[in-house]
């Protein structure tokens, strides 16, 4: 009974420790006076760098962890499966070929505010062909076997519009920045476009614990006592679509967070989605300011997007070895 607080405390701690690491190292280390000067805004330097580069960035890369982690949460307890991952429904996939269809035939019609709104845009289409595919009916089986199609089309679209700006060096390597993953040129407008969301949504999924553990029951049980299954579910689906797209609107296609920091945190705690949403949302902030900490301190080119997946995709095949799906 003593693992949660004891675990939400690591974690806020773990996360507070990065907080502080994210803003002082990078490309430029700053020292705790020059810190402390930036902060003070006494000096116009390190002014510069805290204000406008490294806590825009550091907010932004929590924003995304911890949307992306408590999407994976949801997911996998809309799905009963560990595995599941908020890229399962083409959300991710979706808001990827938004985003590239916008680089690639948009350019700047929209200002800042286009490219965001196009991957937002792309990831509830692919979220609602998913629901048609299936329907609407809403079978599990259905909507994985959907999901899994409707990725497979929606990459091999991106994949094309790619080879068609092929022949602009610049416009091509947008898509591939955008494909990758990245919190690189972060600034204040991104932090207003996606930390109070997630907030705001936060404390919308905080109450969600006892019937998300009702509903690993079984739907039948579930509904016996007293929690509308279909109503609950598609609560679920939209806002795990909300906060995915959310997270990929601002940094790109980033994957694994989703998968990584729910199920650590399920062998650690329990299945008890109450314990498990505020530590999901500390932990993937956490995880995902700890992966940029990392590709900023090595500074040799790789975008976080590249770092998530390096962790993962091991770490998905020990999963896959320990058969504990």
């Amino acid at each position: 009974m003593k693992k949660h607080p004891l675990a939400l405390g690591g974690l806020t701690l773990l996360l507070g420790t990065l907080f502080f690491a994210s803003i002082i190292w990078g490309e430029v280390n700053l020292s705790f006076s020059e810190l402390w000067a930036g902060l003070r805004h006494t000096d116009s330097i390190s002014q510069s760098i805290v204000w406008n580069i490294r806590l825009p960035r550091t907010l932004v890369a929590m924003a995304v962890g911890a949307a992306l982690s408590i999407s994976g949460l949801m997911m996998q307890a809309y799905f009963k499966n560990p595995l599941a991952s908020p890229g399962l429904l083409g959300v991710s996939t979706g808001g990827a070929l938004g985003a590239v269809l916008y680089i690639g035939f948009g350019s700047n019609l929209f200002g800042m505010w286009g490219l965001p709104g196009a991957s937002i845009i792309g990831a509830f289409i692919a979220t609602l062909l998913v629901l048609s595919l299936s329907e609407i009916g809403l079978g599990t089986q259905r909507l994985l076997l959907a999901g899994i199609a409707l990725n497979a089309l929606l990459g091999a679209a991106t994949s094309f519009v790619l080879s068609l700006s092929i022949s602009s060096f610049e416009r091509s390597g947008q898509i591939l920045f955008w494909l990758l993953g990245s919190l690189d040129d972060r600034t204040w407008e991104h932090v207003w476009m996606s930390l109070p969301i997630v907030i705001l949504l936060a404390f919308l999924i905080a109450p969600m614990g006892a019937p998300m553990n009702l509903l690993s029951l079984g739907e039948s049980g579930a509904q016996t006592l007293g929690v509308n299954v279909r109503r609950f579910r598609w609560q679920m689906i939209i806002l795990s679509t909300v906060l995915t797209a959310l997270a990929t609107a601002v940094a790109g296609v980033v994957g694994f967070i989703g998968l990584i920091v729910p199920h650590i945190l399920r062998l650690l705690l329990g299945p008890d989605h109450k314990r498990l949403i505020p530590c999901c949302l500390i932990g993937g902030a956490a995880f995902l300011l700890g992966c940029d900490l990392v590709s900023r301190v090595l500074n040799v080119g790789l975008r976080v997007g590249v770092i998530t997946s390096l962790i993962g995709g091991p770490f998905f095949l020990w999963l896959l070895q320990k058969r504990t799906v």
